[in-house]
């Protein structure tokens, strides 16, 4: 019998024109605000999403995650907006597993993306 070991990954992807663009069209100070704002409305969401999925609030869930996809990409996170909109679409079907193996993703590329955009953020864009 063979065993595989799986890496779990948390590889994201940030769009560092849109956070150009962000800063160009609104300026460092408004832009650092937006920024901030929105990594806070995500992690707020991503807590909701936990939530709902371990109370199987699954309609909660969907609406959580939909709403965590406009927000990433807004500010240029790439990555977690594809996997929010997976979670999205899997809170409405019938498939646990795959939907449980989305939403520890998403935790992951939710944290991994916030250090991310926090690690950037203030630095020269």
């Amino acid at each position: 019998m063979m065993v595989a070991k799986l890496r779990l990954g948390g590889e994201v992807e940030v769009d560092r024109d849109r956070l150009e663009q962000l800063y160009g069209q609104l300026g460092s100070n408004n832009a650092d605000g937006v920024i901030s704002r929105a990594m806070e409305e995500l992690a707020t969401r991503l807590a909701k999403v936990e939530a709902a999925h371990k109370a199987g609030q699954f309609e909660d869930l969907h609406k959580a995650a939909k709403s965590m996809v406009a927000i990433s990409e807004q500010i240029g996170l790439r990555t977690f907006s594809s996997v929010a909109k997976d979670v999205a679409d899997l809170a409405r079907d019938d498939d646990g597993t795959a939907l449980a193996a989305c939403v520890a993703r998403l935790m992951r590329i939710g944290e991994n993306s916030l250090l991310a955009v926090w690690d950037m953020q203030g630095a020269s864009i």
